[in-house]
């Protein structure tokens, strides 16, 4: 009889009817062995993998994908519940069996002439009670060697999963990659996912976005746990013994989050060391304290931005291939030196470039030569601040927890939430206004209650009351921050540094955890007492940091009705406790 890994191989086996199943085993062997097929291989004529310079980018490739399949495909992402409501209006929702009768349609036969590699892994380290155990199917071997990098795959995690049927399955391939045929099915209530039509990362690489969190946030919401789009990081003070001060943090898109996880302070005696950048599970330990552990193994990075002086920490990583291989896709190609290259990675323009495209770049064109969403795949184990607390089962202790967004006004530069519940209001009140990099007008403000609305696998009103429950249980709170590097003076010039200065806002959090320093009152929050943030070497004047910490009224009136609107698309879900603030805040500005 065949125990429930064996039968979910055999009977995707015979949906697809592959001409081979490769079963990984996540050897270094293995990897060498893929890397070779691929550099062999072939889509669309186009060579798969492509070696890059090996002394400037040691164990490098390039990808180059098809020009439909850049980025995640949100509407046409689904989460297949038994009722809409469940899904919520923060989901696109469709009948979970039309939802299989469409896939398995679409499905039927798709790897004839194909390999189906099936890559058995491990989301946590294996020793961890938190950790979870997943199976992927699929025909990219792209995906493939990039869920090598990003989890842990192969015989740790077909020993943990033994004659057990309590793993997540994933089912992917990229079939003809028509965007008519595209299609990412989430089935929280089975612990699935189905996704056809698309190689890109977070469509195709099923443990990360679809899993870690859609799917996870499920299961934490039924199994008294939270799964968070957040970094992690350990901020270490020699003049404190060493000590180190545990963070998470959560900012939507174009907000500087991974800058952060893996930020270089400005701050002599501070030092900043990594432990995620992307995806948190956070449990509450045996001490009453929330702890948080990273389930990846690697950084799936915006290119754009990147480099020596926005994130060296990061530059290092991708240039410090230990252990596995490096993956670039949709960046430019230096053809003088075969290295890639994106907008930010350079002052200047190389005269030779081959742009994502793969044709000649002219640099008077006015278009980039890297897709503004190309991506860099890499292991964390190559960042050289990685925590050595990384792979602690139990993980690390929270003592802060921040939030951000991107606004040009209304919001201060930092300020903390008074008590975990008020936490929990501000947070799920984020609004960040719009860049290139996401839908929408630009410069117009999208909510995203924790960075989280493209990646709640479940109504975002519950997910809500979820964190208020979790409140209920913790005995040893941490504190609640939110920030904003990015208000503007009246020229439209930003007013706050950023980058490497962000670790003066840390240090102030560190000093209100550690009740080394005061606040003061205002509508929305404590505000940081004067003079108590750090600004030695700064030209910032107390003028200007009064503009940073403004609390404008009139802009507040026009914020809150902006959180009505979107509090009202949950109706009935919003917490009671979430909706009193609401008032108050209301009443605090005369509305």
């Amino acid at each position: 009889m065949l125990i429930p890994m064996e039968m979910f191989i055999r009977n995707m086996q015979e949906l697809f009817q592959p001409d081979e199943v490769y079963v990984m085993n996540g050897s270094q062997e293995e990897t060498d062995k893929l890397i070779d097929v691929a550099r062999k291989s072939k889509i669309d004529g186009k060579e798969v993998l492509i070696k890059l310079n090996n002394d400037e980018y040691p164990n490098s490739y390039y990808h180059r994908s098809n020009p439909n399949d850049v980025a995640r495909t949100e509407h046409l992402t689904f989460v297949c519940t038994s009722s809409r409501e469940q899904s919520g209006p923060n989901n696109n929702w469709m009948n979970p069996e039309e939802a299989k009768v469409k896939m398995r349609k679409l499905f039927k036969n798709g790897m004839k002439g194909r390999v189906m590699y099936v890559i058995p892994f491990i989301m946590g380290d294996p020793e961890s009670k938190y950790a979870k155990n997943c199976v992927q199917v699929t025909d990219s071997i792209y995906v493939a060697l990039s869920m090598k990098i990003m989890t842990r795959v192969g015989s740790q995690a077909i020993k943990r999963i033994g004659n057990s049927s309590d793993f997540f399955r994933g089912i992917h391939s990229i079939g003809d990659l028509n965007p008519d045929k595209r299609f990412i099915m989430h089935f929280p209530h089975e612990n699935l996912v189905m996704s056809l039509g698309s190689g890109y990362g977070g469509n195709a690489l099923l443990g990360k976005k679809c899993y870690a969190l859609r799917i996870a946030s499920y299961l934490g919401y039924k199994e008294g746990w939270l799964a968070e789009h957040m970094i992690i990081i350990g901020v270490q003070q020699q003049s404190n013994n060493g000590k180190v001060t545990y963070f998470l943090g959560a900012f939507p898109s174009a907000c500087g989050k991974t800058n952060l996880a893996l930020l270089e302070s400005a701050l002599k005696g501070y030092k900043i060391w990594t432990l995620g950048d992307d995806i948190a599970w956070i449990n509450i330990g045996k001490d009453g304290r929330l702890y948080a552990i990273n389930p990846e193994t690697g950084f799936f990075g915006v290119a754009p931005g990147t480099g020596v002086k926005t994130n060296p920490i990061m530059m290092k990583t991708l240039k410090n291939n230990k252990f596995c291989p490096t993956l670039f896709t949709n960046t430019a190609i230096n053809n003088a030196d075969n290295t890639p290259w994106w907008e930010g990675v350079s002052d200047e323009i190389p005269s030779d470039l081959i742009n994502w495209c793969g044709q000649k770049y002219n640099k008077h064109s006015g278009e980039s030569a890297a897709h503004p969403n190309s991506r860099f795949t890499v292991s964390i184990y190559n960042c050289p601040t990685l925590s050595k607390e990384y792979n602690n089962p139990n993980g690390v202790p929270i003592s802060g927890i921040i939030f951000g967004g991107r606004r040009k006004d209304t919001i201060p530069l930092v300020y903390e939430a008074k008590d975990w519940n008020s936490g929990v209001f501000a947070a799920s009140i984020i609004g960040s206004e719009t860049t290139a990099a996401a839908s929408g007008q630009i410069g117009s403000v999208r909510r995203d209650p924790m960075a989280m609305l493209p990646f709640c696998g479940y109504n975002m009103g519950e997910y809500f009351q979820h964190w208020i429950n979790i409140g209920k249980k913790i005995k040893r709170f941490p504190k609640i921050f939110m920030v904003n590097w990015f208000r503007k003076d009246e020229n439209g010039k930003f007013m706050w540094p950023g980058f490497r200065d962000n670790s003066r806002i840390i240090k102030w959090m560190i000093e209100r955890i550690e009740n080394k320093t005061g606040t003061k009152e205002s509508e929305i929050g404590l505000l940081p007492q004067d003079n108590s943030i750090d600004l030695k070497g700064l030209n910032i004047t107390n003028d200007i940091m009064a503009k940073l910490l403004k609390v404008d009224k009139d802009e507040w009136i026009q914020e809150i009705k902006m959180i009505d609107e979107f509090y009202a698309k949950f109706e009935n879900k919003i917490p009671q406790d979430l909706k009193n603030r609401l008032i108050e805040l209301k009443i605090k500005f005369g509305i």
